[in-house]
């Protein structure tokens, strides 16, 4: 499937692939999105999966999903089942090119030898701190460690010896032999393996040694004959160690090409600070629909097409940059707009009594689907003299250019008729609770007989009729845009205490009583919401707002 549903524009990675399969260099197009089973996928992610699973589809060739497994202590069964999830709920499918690093411990322990046996590798013996202290910084260079000169047999058995268990943890690295002095850190003598008795979701309790990501990547690339290895720019350092482990290896190259990772405004992209807002219940899991998770995007109704639509619109550079939060949020309004069915709810009830429509009558009134779309056909709406409609659809002072219900004032109900507020009933503090109006029978259907206008057409439901429900209206997880820039202070310390608002007592119209978890609906007035299949109880739905109608947050900018 394709990142969208038009054609898509050039950028410098489709210019290189171009060249590419001019010269003649690669004849077909291999990418592959690459993610560590250890936690869900965010919006960051989506941009790589559109990327590589759209750019194979353009050039006709193929993408492979591959979890580079190999850190068992982060890693869990659980995050795997989710990221294939996202996957296909974007859109995406890998056939039958599903991989794991871990397929391929065999071949990199045996690559690791091979290294050894050229002295190339060695097994050392620093401890953390001591491999921090020779490893230099960025203006001083690094010192060789006192092991680095072992003779290869030594190394040999040193190494066999770590996978065969006769070492604790931390005990023994294995090193590559490059450049201590190099001005990129990651060619000095950089760990290959690590001893770690831990157990991996996939290859039990049989090894305990496990290779380093960085020694595992590239060569996992070529094992799957990966022609264009895309990465997000914080790769490029690492590619000169990946390219030394091939060029050392004597095995295929794919090309690493560097584009600039998301940046996405009022929220936070590292998995580490996501698990923290988890684990310390700041909010409900991962699936929590303020989260920039996919799993969390799908559950407040984000559209899959809509997040392929808005990770095509931002392009790809290789420059870091920063993209607001409205950006996305209007994509999902313009997939929405066209997509979502009408209804009618009322957030906050105000009853409206009638008291010249009969007290025993109930009519109904075609409503469309769809205002622009008479494909999407029409509803029964239910109609009595007892009705809600919102509460800040009547004010008891109201200004000259206030167009909804007042004292002495007439309005349109949606599809029904023309009613006039001649009452308004007050509790003992003051609140109003209740309005008494008149309709005009000659209305009916939204239109005067005798010619005259309203200015204001407000939403309603029948008291009668209608669904009690919860309502989540949902906000920005944080109130700055940069909460992990700021150097004074934790990135907790931003978060939006309005960012989720639940309203209780929310009246809907009856047939949102058929709706299906997940799907789309335009509450009119009022924003797109869907059904939170989680959190419902039979007769008790909860739905989220998914997004505004308009973006609320420039009025605050």
């Amino acid at each position: 499937m394709s990142t969208t549903e038009t054609a898509s524009p050039s950028n410098f990675i489709r210019n290189i692939i171009d060249a590419d399969l001019k010269s003649g260099k690669r004849q077909q197009v291999i990418t592959r999105f690459p993610p560590e089973p250890n936690g869900y996928l965010h919006i960051g992610h989506a941009k790589s999966i559109c990327l590589n699973f759209g750019l194979a589809a353009e050039y006709g060739g193929r993408c492979h999903l591959r979890f580079d497994d190999t850190n068992p202590i982060k890693e869990e069964d659980e995050y795997v089942k989710a990221i294939e999830k996202d996957l296909r709920w974007l859109g995406f499918d890998w056939g039958e090119h599903l991989y794991y690093a871990s397929n391929y411990f065999e071949q990199l322990y045996q690559w690791a030898v091979q290294l050894i046996n050229q002295g190339q590798a060695y097994v050392c013996g620093l401890n953390a701190e001591q491999m921090r202290e020779y490893r230099g910084t960025l203006t001083e260079p690094g010192k060789d460690s006192p092991y680095r000169n072992r003779p290869v047999e030594e190394n040999l058995d040193l190494f066999e010896r770590m996978r065969a268990g006769d070492f604790p943890d931390g005990s023994h690295v294995l090193r590559a032999k490059i450049d201590m002095a190099s001005p990129n850190l990651n060619l000095r003598d950089p760990v290959m393996y690590r001893i770690m008795r831990a157990h991996h979701h996939r290859t039990g309790d049989s090894w305990c040694i496990y290779p380093m990501y960085d020694f595992a990547h590239g060569q996992s690339d070529s094992i799957e004959g990966i022609t264009h290895s895309i990465c997000t720019l914080e790769f490029q350092d690492h590619r000169p160690l990946y390219d030394w482990f091939l060029d050392q290896l004597q095995i295929g190259h794919p090309k690493q090409i560097e584009f600039a990772r998301l940046n996405l405004s009022y929220t936070v992209m590292s998995k580490r600070k996501l698990l923290e807002l988890v684990k310390e219940e700041r909010v409900e899991g991962w699936d929590d629909p303020r989260m920039p998770t996919l799993v969390g995007m799908r559950r407040r109704g984000f559209p899959p097409a809509a997040i392929r639509r808005f990770c095509e619109r931002i392009g790809i550079g290789k420059s870091d940059s920063w993209i607001d939060m409205s950006v996305l949020e209007d994509c999902v309004r313009e997939e929405l707009n066209e997509s979502a069915p009408r209804v009618m709810g009322v957030l906050r009830p105000l009853k409206v009594v009638i008291e010249n429509y009969p007290e025993d009558q109930v009519e109904e009134f075609d409503a469309l689907n769809h205002p622009l779309k008479p494909e999407m056909g029409t509803r029964k709406v239910p109609f009595c003299r007892e009705i809600y409609i919102e509460q800040d659809d009547f004010m008891e002072d109201a200004p000259k250019k206030f167009f909804r219900l007042a004292p002495g004032r007439e309005v349109r109900l949606r599809c029904a008729y023309f009613i006039r507020c001649e009452k308004v009933i007050k509790n003992e503090l003051g609140q109003v609770i209740e309005l008494r109006c008149s309709y005009d029978p000659e209305t009916r259907g939204g239109s005067a007989a005798d010619g005259r206008k309203v200015k204001g057409t407000i939403h309603w439901v029948s008291a009668r009729h209608a669904l009690p429900a919860q309502v989540r209206l949902y906000d920005r997880l944080f109130a700055t845009a940069n909460p992990a820039g700021d150097k004074d202070k934790d990135y907790r310390e931003h978060l939006n205490p309005g960012s989720l608002e639940l309203l209780s007592d929310c009246q809907l119209e009856p047939g949102l009583v058929e709706a299906d978890s997940g799907s789309p609906y335009q509450f009119e007035r009022l924003g797109y919401f869907c059904l939170d299949g989680k959190s419902s109880q039979p007769g008790r739905p909860v739905f989220n707002r998914t997004v505004t109608l308009r973006d609320s947050w420039a009025k605050k900018a």
